[in-house]
């Protein structure tokens, strides 16, 4: 497979992933909105601030009002990491490699793309977040969907897998990382009502709240953090996508488990290996969100090894990929609005 290939279903999947995991973020945040006392327009600036954004969104906007937070977050072309930009990015990928992937995900793909160009895509999202948020998720679902049911499991695919799951290993961190670190509004409420809400909100977020409520019952914070970190078979826990992520490359590169022929396969190797023996006491004990900030910054590592073994390439054209797929920067400071 050509490498301009491989890198364009890669980055193809990761911004889908991202447009998700985006409309996600948003739409938890609206909901925790309607359940915090006096609604403040401060704790919509989080949002922002987790993607690496904050400079760009308060050149242009100055302040955090909600429906300006939404809008660079949904439709502002201008901000690389909004839903439109990502799925704007994406189709170009597609129609770029179209003979590489099925005539469904290119349909799917084009739809997506074509109801954000709707005139009245904006309104909707300001006025019916939830409903506009559920349309973004239901358009990536189809797009997964016919990834999985229409193509061959060859090193495309592989490379599909491997984009997703490294996309959504990182988003679950910065959706948790949200919630625990940022958005809730004073030690005091802690174990109250509003507290418990708030982290049903965000496994509603993750679409993960029937199977914790199954597996660990009452909502609990240090048993939700090792849901969505630790656990080895709910999708998009960290530690379930890195393991996802190891296999795609694994399957590409053909080296048996324990062994490794490039740099990313130690890494995410070494990801894994750490995750596997993870205790969710040690994390809460030395700070989750230093260790969300330690995991961020090893899966961009591992991106950035990713385009080192497959994609790079000599010269001008190298510079012209990195360019045209830029991986959220980490924020390591939280900022307040």
């Amino acid at each position: 497979m050509l490498s301009r290939t491989a890198n364009a279903i890669y980055w193809m999947n990761r911004y889908i992933e991202r447009a998700e995991n985006v409309a996600r973020a948003i739409d938890v945040n609206h909901h925790m909105m309607l359940d915090m006392p006096g609604r403040s327009n401060q704790q919509w600036m989080p949002l922002v601030t987790t993607t690496g954004d904050h400079g760009d969104f308060i050149e242009r906007y100055q302040t955090a009002e909600r429906e300006h937070v939404i809008e660079f977050m949904t439709l502002d072309q201008k901000n690389p990491n909004s839903i439109a930009s990502c799925i704007f990015t994406a189709r170009e990928n597609a129609r770029g490699v179209r003979p590489a992937i099925s005539g469904e995900m290119w349909e799917y793909i084009n739809r997506f793309y074509l109801m954000l160009k709707e005139p009245t895509t904006l309104e909707t999202a300001l006025n019916s977040t939830y409903d506009f948020c559920t349309r973004v998720r239901e358009c990536c679902h189809l797009v997964n969907a016919a990834t999985d049911s229409t193509m061959s499991r060859g090193e495309s695919w592989q490379f599909a897998q491997l984009g997703r799951e490294l996309e959504r290993a990182d988003q679950t961190s910065r959706i948790l990382d949200v919630k625990y670190f940022i958005l809730l509004p004073a030690v005091d409420y802690v174990n109250t009502p509003l507290d418990s809400l708030q982290w049903s909100a965000l496994l509603k977020s993750v679409s993960g709240y029937a199977m914790y409520r199954r597996d660990y019952g009452r909502i609990d914070p240090h048993q939700v953090v090792k849901f969505l970190l630790l656990d080895d078979s709910f999708p998009r826990a960290v530690r379930f996508c890195v393991a996802g992520c190891e296999d795609a490359m694994r399957a590409i590169t053909g080296s048996p488990r324990g062994t490794h022929r490039n740099e990313a396969e130690r890494l995410v190797g070494r990801l894994r290996a750490q995750l596997d023996y993870q205790q969710i006491r040690e994390v809460m004990n030395s700070g989750l969100h230093e260790y969300l900030d330690q995991v961020q910054t090893e899966i961009n590592g591992i991106d950035s090894e990713i385009y080192a073994a497959f994609f790079q390439v000599d010269g001008s054209q190298a510079q012209a990929q990195t360019q045209t797929s830029p991986p959220m920067q980490m924020q390591t400071q939280i900022q307040s609005a």
